[in-house]
């Protein structure tokens, strides 16, 4: 098992974030999807737990079969989906006692993530507290605005580098930014990786690793670059954002009969936690060099247009 800590500072505040997550990845969702391919809501309804108190449950299905680089079609089914349970309850977040994902036809495959959110600047030591950790392990800081993303994902509107908000008047964000940004606050992500197949471990775990580290990256830079369009929005607002670009995701998507799912462990304890999931963002289209396919000709470098969201919003505040 691989276990790192990320930490990813924002020029936000914990409280804007909870709403700026929520418009983040339903907006997100639906740009990655189309027939038959993306994110769809199961179910996403309020939850109680006898130690964190209120929060919200969700189950996703998530339809990856094209989106997946090509080296993994090669090794899986044609068709598949990855059915997700998440706890939130905000700053804490999590998914299932043991496992995020485990792919029924990898069984010997999970990943863990426990995310704690604070306004800080990620100088928190040992947040978690987790019996889980055996030793040190390696914390690395993300910065969304200086660390490299993959080529395809960037976005030039998107570059916080660039982006300046009309609203709240920040950014673009200069090199040091987190010494001198004012709000800051920071997710703090534990991550576990276990591959337990001879020979593999060790560098499929640090592969998967590399691609959950583009996911956050990505994740957090657009929910930075979007504030204009969630800046303001209450509760009420972003949850009925959320529902209605749910609703037209589902739509989008359509029904799919998927011939291999996903097995996941029952609800989770008190004692061991992760978190809900970042936006679900495509793999990389890069596989590692012990499953790389031979280069026989040139890679497109181009992303696909993604498509274009409905206006909720708009039609929200015409009723």
């Amino acid at each position: 098992m691989l276990i790192k800590e990320y930490r990813i500072c924002m020029p936000l505040t914990t409280e804007e974030y909870r709403v700026g997550q929520l418009y983040t990845i339903s907006k997100h969702s639906h740009q990655e999807s189309e027939k038959g391919e993306g994110v769809e809501v199961v179910k996403n309804e309020p939850h109680e737990d006898p130690v964190h108190g209120l929060g919200q449950f969700t189950e996703k299905r998530v339809h990856l079969s094209s989106k997946l680089p090509g080296w993994a079609r090669a090794v899986t089914p044609r068709i598949f989906y990855i059915t997700e349970k998440a706890w939130n309850y905000y700053p804490y977040t999590i998914t299932a006692d043991s496992h995020f994902l485990q792919c029924s036809f990898l069984p010997k495959f999970s990943i863990y993530i426990e995310t704690k959110y604070e306004d800080n600047c990620g100088d928190s030591e040992n947040i978690f507290h987790s019996d889980k950790i055996l030793g040190d392990h390696e914390v690395s800081f993300l910065d969304i605005a200086f660390d490299e993303i993959p080529e395809r994902y960037y976005r030039s509107l998107e570059d916080p580098r660039f982006f300046s908000s009309a609203k709240t008047g920040r950014g673009p964000l200069r090199e040091g930014w987190r010494q001198h940004t004012h709000p800051i606050m920071c997710s703090y992500k534990l991550v576990s990786v276990k591959f337990e197949v001879w020979g593999l471990q060790t560098r499929v775990e640090q592969f998967v690793h590399k691609v959950i580290r583009d996911i956050l990256l990505i994740g957090h830079r657009q929910a930075f670059a979007w504030v204009d369009e969630w800046c303001g929005m209450t509760m009420e607002e972003v949850r009925r954002y959320e529902r209605e670009t749910q609703e037209a995701t589902n739509e989008l998507i359509g029904l799919v009969a998927p011939t291999i799912s996903v097995s996941e462990v029952g609800h989770p304890t008190a004692t061991h936690s992760a978190p809900a999931s970042a936006p679900s963002t495509p793999l990389s289209d890069e596989a590692p060099d012990f499953l790389a396919p031979p280069k026989t000709r040139p890679r497109k470098k181009s992303a696909p247009e993604t498509l274009t969201l409905p206006a909720l919003r708009e039609r929200a505040g015409a009723e």
